[in-house]
């Protein structure tokens, strides 16, 4: 198990550095500043953007996500379905020739979406859900059934997954979040763990997987209850079938309908018995701290709450495994 960082947007030059000093070994881009051609990427963008991580000693193991325009009708179910789902397939291509091994995607439309902040101690602010004050417009200007939202992801899955073995990329889908059955008038999908599993039975593939955020997975309804569907049980359930690719490895105060993050540590969830779950049903992939919280004199990006969530990350991943991430110095 390993440590990794995300950047979004992205691929600032002091930020990259800052990931190679505090020892990560993953990147993840979340909708870098790939130019978008004919509504694709191209080779030659994704070739040069792998450089740029590899220039600084680490190594781009996975894209999450295009700009949003390249497949809100592919979700949606929109009239340019047929037209997105072409490009993304080819863009699928292009990641895999220029050697990246993963393309994760929210499979949600609209995007992440909250509707304010908490206070979680001292003036620290996480973001927060109420649904009783959702408000969220719809964004869609034609009908979209949730049979016709599945037939989306089905199709997506059978013509996706088969393209991605061929050129050694794996695929994973992110929860919807909030973590409700409509946002901005969109039926949305992955939003429990019945859909989940669902998912994964559509393609029996290791290439057809699924990006757990487990601050998303926490936030389910139930996620927080012993009745066989806890976030405890869904890690279990997605590692032991080889289904994980990679974790955002955060933490949440309560589930839908209401819910606020947190700092990494001081959530519902025991971070520590997630992380022992991962290690004992042979969870190879890696963590990343994920939202950053809002703390006194930090950056946009949150370089000090990052570093808190990385050092908490490494020392479970090392108290887990018995095993010192860096060896003896």
């Amino acid at each position: 198990m390993r440590i990794g960082m995300g950047l979004n947007s992205s691929t600032n030059t002091e930020t990259l550095r800052y990931m190679a000093q505090l020892g990560v070994q993953d990147v993840v881009l979340n909708t870098p500043p790939v130019p978008v051609k004919n509504g694709k990427w191209e080779l030659v963008d994704l070739v040069s953007l792998k450089n740029r991580v590899n220039e600084f000693g680490l190594t781009l193991t996975a894209i999450e996500n295009t700009q949003i325009d390249m497949r809100h009708h592919l979700i949606a179910g929109g009239p340019r379905f047929d037209e997105q789902l072409e490009n993304m397939v080819e863009t699928i291509r292009n990641i895999g020739r220029a050697g990246i091994p993963m393309y994760t995607m929210s499979w949600r439309y609209p995007r992440f979406y909250r509707t304010g902040h908490v206070d979680i101690g001292f003036g620290a602010q996480g973001t927060a859900f109420d649904a009783d004050v959702e408000d969220w417009p719809n964004v869609i200007d034609w009908e979209l059934t949730r049979e016709r939202a599945w037939e989306c992801l089905q199709t997506w899955v059978k013509t996706a997954t088969p393209v991605a073995e061929e050129y050694g990329v794996r695929l994973g889908l992110h929860p919807v979040d909030p973590p409700i059955p409509v946002v901005g008038g969109v039926p949305s999908l992955l939003f429990n763990f019945e859909n989940y599993r669902r998912l994964i039975e559509i393609y029996d593939s290791p290439a057809n997987a699924l990006l757990l955020c487990q601050g998303s997975f926490s936030q389910f309804a139930g996620a927080d209850q012993d009745n066989g569907e806890s976030i405890y049980d869904m890690i279990e359930y997605f590692v032991k079938r080889n289904r994980v690719l990679y974790v955002h490895f955060r933490n949440v105060s309560g589930t839908v309908p209401k819910f606020n993050e947190t700092f990494i540590n001081k959530g519902y969830v025991d971070m520590y018995r997630a992380m022992r779950i991962y290690a004992e049903n042979g969870f190879d992939g890696f963590f990343m701290d994920d939202h950053a919280v809002g703390t006194i004199g930090d950056t946009d990006w949150g370089h000090r709450a990052r570093a808190y969530s990385n050092g908490y990350i490494q020392s479970l991943i090392e108290t887990v495994t018995d095993t010192s991430l860096y060896g003896v110095h």
